[in-house]
């Protein structure tokens, strides 16, 4: 585990931040150039190397209902990846990027199929072509799903 003040260097390597001091000697480190209202990258970074970083709903990371992760057992590599994304994920968008759509099969013990896709923002559940339910987060969805009997598709 790296120690607090290891983290705080590494994050202190990335210009785009800001480091801001809270209570109990904790860190909060903001992104100025964020097209959100959240600023916020680097959460109550702590004396003790605890601290969360912020990156909203990147399906790459098991967060919190308020999109942030703990980084208190993070190697320098990992950090330094979650930060790079966090920022990316809060900075303007220059350049066309295509659609990405998620879309995965679940079927039941009768074998009707359901489709769930991620159409931003939603995950939404299909039947045929039509729409079944709509939901803001996939763990709904998938709750949803799991609750009415279906199970993702061996492919």
């Amino acid at each position: 585990m790296l120690t607090f003040e290891q983290k705080q260097a590494i994050i202190e390597s990335f210009p785009q931040l800001t480091r801001k001091e809270i209570s109990m000697k904790r860190l909060n480190y903001h992104f100025d150039g964020s097209q959100y209202e959240k600023k916020i990258v680097v959460e109550k970074l702590h004396p003790n190397g605890n601290g969360f970083v912020y990156v909203g709903d990147l399906l790459r990371y098991k967060t919190d209902d308020r999109g942030l992760v703990n980084i208190r057992d993070f190697s320098e590599q990992e950090l330094r990846e979650i930060i790079e994304d966090s920022l990316m994920y809060l900075s303007e968008i220059d350049e066309v990027v295509p659609e990405v759509r998620i879309e995965q099969s679940w079927r039941n013990r009768n074998d009707d199929q359901l489709l769930l896709v991620e159409e931003d923002p939603f995950w939404n559940v299909y039947h045929g072509f039509n729409l079944e339910e709509s939901f803001g987060t996939r763990d709904d969805a998938e709750n949803y799903l799991y609750s009415e009997g279906f199970k993702p598709s061996k492919k």
